[in-house]
């Protein structure tokens, strides 16, 4: 069974940088797809970056040379290095694996920008 959990999340003021991490267990790391969600308050959850087994990345076009992320298998973690935040960035990141995206979920990290 799946097990998420991630880390890095806080409160930064605009322009700032955060770095998410997810450490994964119970998977087979190096095989699942990885991705980031995020849910702003009275929003529905939406993807923001994925990378697949391969490395290749996909990201949302309102993180798009903002936002990156990167995998090391060796660790069984994921990462989203997030710069030039916004207060639009605000919202719950979570963490997902899956051989297909959305898969299983970690609980969850606030990040939170003030303007």
């Amino acid at each position: 069974q799946a097990r998420l959990v991630e880390s890095g999340g806080g409160l930064v003021q605009a322009g700032g940088s955060l770095r998410l991490s997810c450490v994964a267990s119970g998977i087979t790391f190096s095989i699942n797809a990885m991705g980031w969600y995020r849910q702003a308050p009275g929003k529905g959850r939406e993807l923001v970056a994925a990378i697949t087994t391969g490395g290749s990345t996909n990201y949302a076009d309102s993180v798009k040379g903002r936002f990156t992320i990167s995998r090391d298998n060796t660790r069984n973690t994921v990462y989203l290095q997030m710069n030039s935040l916004k207060p639009e960035d605000t919202a719950v990141y979570y963490c997902n694996a899956g051989r297909r995206l959305p898969g299983s979920w970690g609980q969850g990290t606030q990040v939170t920008v003030s303007s």
